[in-house]
């Protein structure tokens, strides 16, 4: 988003803990409210509009699909379903979609929505993890490790298809940022498809300055803008103890929010979510309020 231009901003929270499979990221959109993010984002001259949270039901984790180690798996297509189609409502009004997690599942709804408006799309994916598994390789069965290889067309057909499942993110148009963990079979689906991932090392050598401009290169690039996809624990856990699977060494807050700025100079990004803060486990709401810099620096925020 150009910080020049004050486009609407809407708002929208989803409680969703069934893709990380452990409770407190529910209520991270509540946390984020909680920490000022309407006033922050209302005093840089937007107008924001809150359609407050979507509904999530509990679930069983296998309910349904025993021959599968997808937990949670219809609940988190239905949520998400419905979570593309608000996004793709939200971009039609030319308004900007700024979603609040919940876990990072839902970054599959939010792409799946803002592709009906923008496309070919860039993605910026901040975070210490890959999430390109797919139940092949998944560890765990945690769909929340899975969101990316979904955006990029990898997957079960149910998450692929959300959105209308018309088009997929190209993996020459993502660039993932902070990466410190990632799992074997992430590792090869990475090296296979090319996708720019720039660790903690290319940012400790280069600097995060360097590292951004690569990645806007690479996501900006002959695409009709990019999308910015957070989750909190790409930041290193001093900064953001609230997160459900925090990795040590990470992006520092100061980091972090020099890549959100230089973002808002480039004047690209049509779409955001913050995802993963988990109140539960947090320290005097840090996390939170972490995020909210985040996002105000990447809606424009100067120290000047």
């Amino acid at each position: 988003m150009n910080p020049r231009i004050r486009q609407n901003i809407t708002v929208l929270g989803v409680p969703m803990d069934l893709g990380a499979d452990r409770r407190g990221v529910d209520m991270g959109p509540s946390a984020i409210r909680c920490a000022g993010l309407q006033q922050r984002l209302e005093g840089l001259g937007y107008t924001v509009r809150d359609e407050g949270d979507m509904i999530v039901r509990r679930a069983k984790a296998y309910a349904a699909v025993p021959e599968s180690n997808l937990k949670y798996l219809y609940e988190i297509v239905r949520v998400n379903a419905e979570l593309a189609e608000t996004v793709a409502d939200i971009a039609g009004k030319g308004h900007f979609p700024l979603v609040l997690g919940g876990d990072h599942s839902i970054a599959i709804g939010t792409i799946g929505g803002i592709l009906r408006h923008k496309e070919p799309l860039g993605v910026i994916w901040f975070d210490s993890h890959g999430d390109v598994n797919t139940a092949a390789t998944s560890p765990s069965g945690n769909i929340h490790g899975m969101a990316l290889a979904v955006a990029l067309g990898y997957g079960h057909p149910s998450l692929v298809e959300i959105g209308g499942g018309r088009s997929s993110v190209q993996p020459q148009h993502v660039a993932i940022v902070g990466a410190r963990s990632l799992d074997p079979g992430e590792r090869r689906f990475l090296k296979e498809k090319g996708i720019a991932v720039y660790t903690m090392h290319e940012i400790d050598r280069i600097g995060i300055s360097r590292v951004m401009e690569q990645a806007l290169e690479k996501t900006a690039t002959g695409t009709s803008g990019v999308h910015v996809s957070f989750d909190l624990d790409g930041l290193d856990p001093k900064d953001a103890p609230g997160v459900g699977t925090p990795v040590a060494a990470g992006v520092s807050l100061r980091e972090s929010l020099l890549a959100m700025e230089l973002l808002s100079d480039a004047g690209v990004v049509v779409s955001a979510e913050f995802v993963e803060v988990n109140p539960t486990l947090d320290v005097r709401n840090r996390t939170a309020k972490a995020a909210v810099e985040l996002i105000a620096s990447l809606l424009g925020e100067k120290i000047l």
